[in-house]
C-alpha cells in the first residue's frame, strides 16, 4: 500500500493476547476544589430529591376487606388503622381552619358510638352533608378523648396508596 506523501505506511498486528487484555493508560483526572465542592453539592441534592421522590410512603394502608369480619368494631380499632365505616351525620361543626382546612362533622355509627370526621377540604371537595344525612367512608382512625377521629378522607396527593374517601348521596368525594 502506497502513501500519498511518501511516507511508508505504519503497520499494527494485534494479537488475541493483547485485544482481551488492552493496557489503558489514563492520565488521572484533576478537579479544583471549587469544581469538586460544587459537583459533591449537586450530587447531594440530586440524592435529596431522589429521596423526596422515591422516598418511603406514609403509613400505606393494608388493603381494606369488602366485607369486613363482624367482630371487627369501633372499640377494636387501633390507632393509625384504615377502616370503612358507614353512620349518619349527627352533628355539624365549623371547618378546622389551622394548617389545612378540614370539614368537619360528628358521625353516629350503627352501634350508636360517635366520631369526628376531619375531611380535609384543601385537598378533597367539601361534601353537601347535613345533619340526618347518612354517608359511607374510609380514612384513617386515630384514638382522642371523645372516641376517636377518622381524618384521610381523601386521595393521596403523593400517590403512594389509595387515600380515603366519603360517599354522600351516590357520589364519591376524595
Amino acid at each position: 500500500m502506497a502513501a500519498t506523501n511518501g511516507a511508508t505506511p505504519t503497520i499494527r498486528r494485534y494479537s488475541l493476547d493483547t485485544v482481551a487484555n488492552p493496557a489503558l493508560h489514563l492520565a488521572p483526572m484533576k478537579l479544583s476544589r471549587t469544581v469538586s465542592s460544587r459537583l459533591l453539592a449537586l450530587l447531594a441534592i440530586a440524592a435529596l430529591v431522589l429521596f423526596q421522590y422515591y422516598g418511603p410512603a406514609p403509613d400505606t394502608p393494608p388493603a381494606a376487606p369488602r366485607n369486613p369480619p363482624a367482630s371487627t368494631t369501633a372499640e377494636q380499632w387501633q390507632a393509625g388503622q384504615w377502616v370503612e365505616l358507614s353512620g349518619s351525620v349527627q352533628r355539624l361543626l365549623s371547618d378546622d381552619s389551622e394548617g389545612s382546612r378540614h370539614q368537619r362533622f360528628i358521625l353516629r355509627l350503627p352501634e350508636q358510638r360517635t366520631l369526628l370526621i376531619a375531611h380535609n377540604i384543601d385537598l378533597a371537595e367539601r361534601v353537601p352533608v347535613r345533619r340526618g344525612d347518612s354517608v359511607r367512608l374510609r380514612g384513617r382512625y386515630e384514638r382522642n378523648e371523645r372516641g376517636g377521629v377518622i381524618h384521610w378522607t381523601h386521595h393521596d396527593p403523593q400517590g403512594f396508596n389509595s387515600g380515603g374517601w366519603i360517599e354522600h348521596q351516590g357520589v364519591r368525594y376524595q
